[in-house]
């Protein structure tokens, strides 16, 4: 009985540096390989997302197969899109190895492009690559309206800023853009330890509860392109950080039809707050 199979059927660090040998694998930072070999974060990674027999689960960066063997071990149908096609092309060997006859689609490409995710993905459950995870997050729930949750791990920081508030030192433009899409909170820590090779950042846990959208997609482009400008120039009041996308004659006008003060600076409103704005603003341009 070989090492792999005598893990429980998931993966453990002896494992994990058995198969990257096998493919002359050198983690890259590019990339954001770092790999996951502790079977108990899993199971807590899998646990936190609330997975259920027969869910259809989107994981992003599967790399090795960690996480993906914890996921088909409870019982997911799972689709993992892979940027590196040796760890694409290995994946369904390890699982069908570790985790036989469950269900799993590999498919080559890149998250923020390819087009063949399945649209009826219930969660989206990752490891995701630290320089890449918000434009990924964000392309995902913008692509994909039948998602219910999301639970990632990610940079630490990153993790802070998807569930920061306003007034918050990490509240941001990506905390007003995911919050259109549902309620973010850290649902977990993550040791650097039972990552190899051990990554020099600290990761988080971080969850989406989904919940209905508070516009169409033209609503949706105007809150972004405001919360761009609010956000491209922190220091300034929105009177004038904004006065070049509302007018620098009428921004004062408009921000206050919409409840809010001119005076704030951005990182002072919530998205319902830029969700009224944007009405405003589009009623009256």
């Amino acid at each position: 009985m070989t090492g792999l199979e005598q893990s429980g059927g998931l993966l453990g660090a002896t494992e994990i540096r058995t198969l990257a040998a096998e493919l002359s694998l050198v983690p890259t930072k590019k990339l954001g390989q770092n790999f996951v070999h502790d079977a108990n974060t899993v199971r807590k990674i899998v646990a936190k997302a609330r997975v259920v027999p027969g869910e259809r689960v989107l994981e992003v960066g599967p790399g090795l197969g960690s996480l993906t063997l914890g996921l088909l071990e409870a019982g997911a149908t799972v689709c993992a899109v892979e940027i590196d096609g040796r760890l694409a092309e290995l994946l369904p060997t390890t699982a069908a190895r570790l985790q036989p006859g469950r269900p799993l689609q590999v498919i080559h490409a890149d998250a923020l492009v390819t087009t063949e995710i399945p649209h009826d993905v219930n969660v989206i459950v990752a490891n995701l690559p630290y320089n890449t995870s918000v434009p990924i997050v964000l392309h995902l729930l913008a692509t994909l309206p039948s998602l219910t949750r999301v639970v990632v791990m990610v940079q630490a920081e990153v993790a802070e800023r998807l569930a920061a508030g306003p007034g918050s030192k990490a509240y941001g433009g990506p905390s007003v853009k995911a919050a259109w899409y549902g309620t973010w909170s850290i649902a977990g820590t993550v040791s650097r330890q039972v990552f190899w090779p051990v990554p020099n950042v600290d990761s988080l846990l971080v969850a989406m509860e989904a919940r209905p959208a508070p516009g169409d997609d033209e609503l949706r482009q105007v809150v972004w392109d405001l919360v761009d400008h609010a956000f491209a120039t922190r220091r300034k009041m929105s009177r004038g950080s904004l006065a070049s996308y509302l007018g620098p004659d009428r921004v004062s006008q408009i921000i206050t039809a919409a409840g809010l003060n001119p005076e704030d600076r951005g990182e002072a409103w919530s998205l319902e707050g830029y969700v009224a704005l944007a009405h405003t603003w589009l009623a009256m341009r």
